[in-house]
C-alpha cells in the first residue's frame, strides 16, 4: 500500500497516448510532477465531466511542470472508443493527456482505491513530486466529482514549499502569505492576516 511521504515504485501498463496504444511507465515522466487521477469507468456520468475539466486546465498543469495521468479499469480499446465519442454524446473527444489501462486492477489495488464490490476504482487523486514521492492523496466516493482548481492549488502549494521552505496554511493560494513552520512563524502569520 502506498504512503504519504514515500516514493511510489515505478510501474508500467498499456495506455492511450496521442490516440495510439502504447506501453507507458511512471519513469517516462521523470523530472515532472505527476497527478495520478483514478476514475471508475469509461462511458459513465461524472467521469467525463472530470476528464474534460482536467483537459480545460491542462495548460495550467503544464505551466507548473505537472503531467496528468488518468487511470481506469477499462481496456485501452475502450479508452480509444471513448476518446472518439464527441463531448455532446458523453464522450471525451479532445482529451489529450494519457489514459492508462488498469484492466487487471493491480494499480487500483496498490493505490487503495479498488472498490471490491463494484470492481472499479473510486475517485482517487495522487500528487507526486519530481522524485515520485507521494505528497497528497484523496479518495472520493463514486458520486462525488473533484475540483480541478483545488488540484492546481495543491500543485502551487507544493511548488511554494519546495521553493521557499515555508508551509502553506488553510485556503492558501499562490501569491498569498505562507509561514515558517515555527510558533513565531504562526504568530507572525496571524498578525499579518487577522483583521
Amino acid at each position: 500500500m502506498i504512503k504519504i511521504g514515500h516514493a511510489i515504485q515505478d510501474f508500467s501498463c498499456d495506455a492511450v497516448v496521442n490516440n495510439a496504444i502504447k506501453k507507458v511507465s511512471l519513469s517516462d515522466f521523470s523530472d515532472q510532477y505527476k497527478l495520478i487521477f483514478f476514475y471508475p469507468l469509461n462511458f459513465t456520468f461524472v467521469c467525463p465531466t472530470e476528464l474534460h475539466a482536467l483537459q480545460d486546465s491542462l495548460d495550467e498543469f503544464a505551466k507548473r511542470g505537472t503531467q496528468v495521468l488518468a487511470i481506469s479499469v477499462d481496456s485501452p480499446f475502450s479508452h480509444l472508443a471513448w476518446l472518439s465519442t464527441p463531448r455532446v454524446q458523453g464522450g471525451i473527444q479532445g482529451v489529450a493527456f494519457p489514459l492508462l489501462s488498469d484492466l487487471k486492477k493491480t494499480l487500483s489495488a496498490e493505490f487503495g482505491v479498488l472498490k471490491d464490490d463494484a470492481g472499479v476504482a473510486l475517485r482517487g487523486v495522487f500528487l507526486l513530486d519530481k522524485n515520485n514521492v507521494l505528497q497528497y492523496a484523496a479518495v472520493h466516493n463514486l458520486s462525488l466529482g473533484r475540483s480541478t482548481q483545488e488540484l492546481l492549488r495543491l500543485v502551487d502549494a507544493l511548488h511554494h514549499v519546495e521553493t521557499h521552505g515555508e508551509v502553506c496554511p488553510a485556503n492558501w493560494s499562490a501569491g498569498q502569505k505562507a509561514m515558517t513552520a515555527t510558533q513565531t512563524g504562526l504568530k507572525d502569520y496571524f498578525k499579518e492576516t487577522t483583521v
